[in-house]
């Protein structure tokens, strides 16, 4: 659970724009609200967890670390069955938390670590199917985070690991003339499935499925 309402700090608008100009560096296009297809992976792996690691230590609410990280709607993973395959290959967690898996059918992925999803695998293929198997569960792609409110292009964007409020305004295309730039607000749903609501500045860091509202100043 995220404390009521983080440090807020103060920052001038040219300031905002200086580092949205002159440091934001991010490898993955933007996905605008408006279309259909799904947000494009990242270029590279973003996490990987075999059934055999033991768990992190939890991330302090800062980037998305790959043992701790919850499967939700709109993520993807790549599943390796060793010495099976035609079972490994790329799955997609659908709107209602599960995956469809060969032989075993629709499979929970929702709430699930990499590591967890793996071990369910290994007890639905055995021994019915596989005599003791071995899985892997890596992350491929997170599932997108929303930013709301005064910035231009408002709508849903892929996730980037390290990413920031700020990055995320950078995405979608910077503040609106209307715009507060030193004070948002951002909904989070908790690992009970609890949706949370608190106050965030432009270094709080964004996690996959975050929901951001850039807020509108009084004149």
């Amino acid at each position: 659970m995220l404390p009521s309402r983080l440090p807020r700090k103060s920052s001038p608008r040219l300031a905002v724009l200086a580092v949205v100009a002159g440091t934001l560096v991010l490898p993955l296009a933007s996905v605008h609200a408006q279309g259909n297809g799904e947000p494009p992976a990242p270029s590279a792996t973003v996490g990987a967890v075999t059934t055999s690691d033991a768990p992190a230590a939890p991330s302090a609410g800062g980037s998305v670390a790959a043992a701790d990280y919850q499967l939700g709607p709109g993520d993807r993973v790549r599943i390796t069955v060793f010495g099976q395959q035609d079972l490994s290959g790329e799955y997609a967690v659908d709107g209602t938390g599960a995956l469809s898996f060969p032989l075993v059918g629709q499979v929970h992925a929702g709430s699930m670590t990499a590591s967890q999803l793996g071990k369910s695998l290994e007890t639905s293929l055995s021994p019915a199917y596989i005599k003791n198997p071995h899985i892997s569960v890596e992350v491929l792609s997170y599932r997108p985070f929303y930013i709301l409110g005064e910035v231009k292009t408002p709508g849903s964007y892929a996730y980037v690991s390290g990413m920031t409020v700020l990055n995320a305004v950078a995405l979608a295309g910077g503040f609106t003339y209307r715009a507060r730039d030193d004070d948002f607000r951002l909904q989070r749903t908790a690992k009970d499935g609890n949706k949370t609501q608190v106050d965030a500045e432009p270094t709080t860091p964004v996690q996959p499925g975050d929901v951001i509202t850039v807020r509108e100043r009084y004149f």
